[in-house]
């Protein structure tokens, strides 16, 4: 299959995926859980069942909008492969930061999307937990892959450190970035320089710790 060929698939499959997704956090926002089947939002989006799970691994999953991992493979192995070019004038934090900027443009929503996101939430709480499953499961395997990159030993403290620096200022960034934005298409420029603005502020305190800590309570 041609990269032309290629592409045009991959809309498809995100144009089809984000159907299900709208139609299942409109539905589940009304009528929460059990109030609609997953053949009932198929049906509506035009795709089979076996299409849906293609996508999603459940309903709770259709909702947040997790897709059944696809297209990082090669994000990955490009932070894998900096990490072994003794030429590179990058750091572990930059590589890992244009890591997360690449995968937030992956599956970024628009303002709207996210406001049908929190209003599912309200409807239904058991979501919280399958969100904080999800965040987990994530940070684990960024974890590891920064122990292989940099050849840590398993629960070397550097690699959750950077994790959950990371992802904590990407959640900032991310309330920042829809607060009063508009309902246009997500731009990873404005969303990277809100994410540029918390890593430079983070360093800057951690670069004058000193004088900081010295400071009179």
């Amino acid at each position: 299959m041609d990269e032309s060929a290629m592409g045009l698939r991959e809309r498809r499959r995100r144009e089809s995926a984000e159907r299900l997704i709208d139609l299942a956090r409109e539905w589940t926002a009304r009528d929460g859980f059990t109030g609609y089947t997953i053949e009932e939002l198929c049906e509506a989006a035009g795709v089979s069942r076996r299409t849906f799970f293609n996508y999603f691994a459940s309903k709770e999953d259709a909702v947040l909008g997790i897709l059944v991992p696809r297209g990082e493979d090669e994000l990955q192995q490009t932070f894998l492969d900096k990490g072994q070019d003794a030429g590179s004038s990058t750091s572990l934090l930059d590589d890992f930061v244009e890591l997360h900027l690449a995968r937030w443009e992956l599956v970024a929503p628009t303002a709207s999307q996210a406001h049908a996101l929190h209003a599912a939430f309200d409807r239904e709480p058991r979501l919280h937990a399958r969100m904080i499953e999800q965040i987990h499961a994530h940070e684990q395997r960024d974890i590891a892959l920064i122990e292989k990159r940099e050849n840590f030993e398993p629960g070397d403290i550097r690699a959750s450190t950077l994790v959950h620096l990371v992802g904590a200022f990407s959640r900032a960034a991310a309330e920042e970035y829809f607060r009063g934005h508009s309902d246009a298409p997500p731009s990873i420029h404005e969303f990277s320089h809100i994410f540029a603005r918390r890593i430079h502020a983070a360093r800057d305190l951690l670069n004058n710790h000193t004088r900081i800590t010295e400071r009179p309570s």
